[in-house]
């Protein structure tokens, strides 16, 4: 069985981060070989500045109105739920849904064999370990934080990611362990991206069908994150603070907890309610809404708990990367002129993939 290689040297004096992070990268086996072999300290790699981590040890974030990011019931009226999610997009990026059609059961097969997938023997999950798994051709790919080599700090966390649009994967590069939940899930998420995307439409006061189009919404990638116990959550975080880059991501978080939204300043606990899907609105989103609705800024706490954390999500973003993206032009007026400069998607994409996660930095980036 492979064993891990990180040793005591990264408390030492001379402090060799590279060194630390290739031997880390090395052993293949992400953040849960670190906790499988019994380290009580979290490495220096991982520590983030006391700035990150400030409100996060001093509980700060709980002052935030816990109750504030609505549950959002998917069976009421059209209109109703329309209104419903156009405000919660316009006003925290964030919101919960239930009865969105997605089986329950489902979604609890899901968790559980996305986390059977990480808590497979060494030897076995080693196999799929690719960084380079989106150029690789594979479609498929195991590896622990996707800015380890750029970030100033890493985060506690692995992640099993695969590309399920434009074409669907091949269902024979899927581990075992997942693959049929996985294949389900692909097609269940279609289906109600078709649906979203139409409300949000609406919401804006566009056609319908405005936004579900390839050049919107034409490929998706799953992530799915493995949060194990963190013997020092104070120096650490799961995943910090960022927005996503797309248009849209759909998340699926087990009963554990962790994941927190910014709002007013403050961060709030998303607690998770089961069953429920979380949907968050990307850059953009924000950016072609000429800001009629927010990306979420979002992060994840170090998982205290002594059961790991599994979250999924599925990232919703444009099927032509080399298309031109701004504001709509039936959202921008004499009132209202564009608030965003024209860029391709992939400039987008290659900035945030390129460099650590850094707030709202996309949208800032772009703006007139």
């Amino acid at each position: 069985m492979a064993t891990n290689k990180i040793t005591s040297e990264a408390l030492i004096n001379e402090y060799d981060r590279i060194k630390e992070l290739q031997e880390f990268e090395n052993t293949k086996l992400g953040v849960k070989g670190l906790v499988d072999s019994g380290i009580t300290r979290v490495p220096r790699m991982f520590h983030h500045p006391p700035e990150t981590m400030f409100d996060i040890c001093q509980g700060e974030y709980s002052r935030g109105d816990q109750n504030c990011i609505p549950v959002i019931d998917m069976s009421i009226p059209h209109q109703d739920l329309v209104q419903k999610i156009r405000e919660a997009s316009a006003k925290f990026g964030f919101f919960q849904i239930v009865n969105h059609g997605v089986p329950v059961t489902l979604l609890d097969r899901l968790v559980k064999a996305i986390k059977g997938f990480h808590e497979l023997p060494p030897e076995e999950k080693m196999r799929f370990y690719d960084r380079n798994w989106n150029t690789s051709g594979k479609g498929v790919g195991y590896f622990s934080n996707y800015d380890l080599f750029y970030s100033n700090a890493a985060s506690w966390r692995d992640t099993l990611q695969c590309i399920l649009g434009p074409v669907s994967i091949n269902p024979d590069v899927i581990p075992d362990v997942c693959r049929g939940e996985v294949m389900e899930w692909e097609t269940e998420v279609k289906r109600l991206k078709e649906r979203l995307m139409g409300l949000f439409s609406e919401g804006l006061g566009l056609p319908t069908d405005k936004l579900k189009g390839v050049s919107y919404v034409g490929r998706a990638s799953m992530t799915a994150h493995y949060y194990p116990h963190c013997p020092e959550p104070s120096k650490t975080v799961g995943i910090a603070s960022h927005t996503d880059p797309g248009i849209l991501t759909i998340l699926l978080q087990d009963q554990v907890g962790g994941l927190q939204v910014k709002y007013n300043d403050k961060w709030i606990d998303l607690n998770p309610v089961h069953g429920a899907l979380v949907i968050n609105i990307g850059d953009l989103f924000q950016i072609i809404s000429n800001d009629g609705y927010k990306s979420g800024e979002h992060r994840v706490v170090a998982n205290s708990s002594k059961e790991s954390r599994v979250s999924v999500a599925v990232f919703i973003n444009p099927g032509t990367a080399d298309n031109l993206y701004g504001p709509l032009a039936e959202l921008v007026s004499h009132e209202k002129p564009a608030l965003y400069k024209q860029f391709k998607f992939s400039d987008l994409a290659n900035r945030f993939f390129t460099q650590e996660l850094e707030g709202k930095a996309m949208t800032s980036h772009f703006r007139l």
